[in-house]
């Protein structure tokens, strides 16, 4: 047996312990698509982020700060049936060597699409920029609203977290941590 027929033997088994019949006209599938989905949304475990940022290192002359802001989701490593929608704000300073653009995104991918909590996704972000770009400093922010807190438990619609993690110059300079957080500390966007 395969291990995506084991899959969906046990979400059949989850159907039928909430007292559904998974034979029902419109339930026939969802096993199957519950196991593309799950798999989808945890594809991150299967990347490697040095990989991905190594494969596109480039020369740089001069540049101050490269600023990324990505939209993603990722879910709850304590209940996974609620996912959260997650804002990251990716800053580093080069020291001779950018990476491609689309590169970045992928990385905050590679952590966003694992089982996660929040915090830690932040600093995982943050050193694998760090140990693969070697920058002069590295600094992310994550907004996220949490669907498990909206939903279930506290039920506060719209509450959003927020997480940072700093390296290099973004923690030694002060002056430097200051202009970051000056330039992020705008509301967050409307459509969030």
């Amino acid at each position: 047996m395969t291990k995506d027929k084991e899959f969906e033997q046990a979400i059949t088994k989850v159907l039928e312990l909430l007292g559904e019949d998974p034979k029902r006209e419109g339930l026939e599938k969802t096993p199957s698509r519950v196991v593309k989905a799950l798999k989808f949304l945890t594809e991150g475990y299967n990347q490697n982020p040095e990989e991905i940022l190594g494969e596109a290192l480039l020369p740089q002359a001069m540049m101050r700060w490269f600023w990324y802001v990505t939209l993603s989701f990722t879910l709850c490593v304590s209940i996974i049936c609620y996912p959260s929608s997650v804002v990251s704000i990716v800053v580093y300073i080069p020291d001779g060597k950018v990476v491609g653009l689309s590169k970045i995104p992928r990385i905050v991918n590679v952590y966003a699409r694992r089982l996660q909590i929040q915090e830690q996704m932040t600093e995982q972000i943050a050193d694998a920029i760090l140990n693969t770009i070697k920058p002069k400093g590295v600094a992310v922010v994550v907004h996220a609203r949490h669907m498990c807190m909206e939903m279930r438990g506290v039920q506060k619609i719209n509450s959003t977290t927020v997480s940072s993690a700093l390296r290099g110059l973004f923690k030694s300079d002060q002056r430097t941590r200051n202009e970051f957080y000056n330039l992020i500390n705008t509301p967050t966007p409307s459509n969030f």
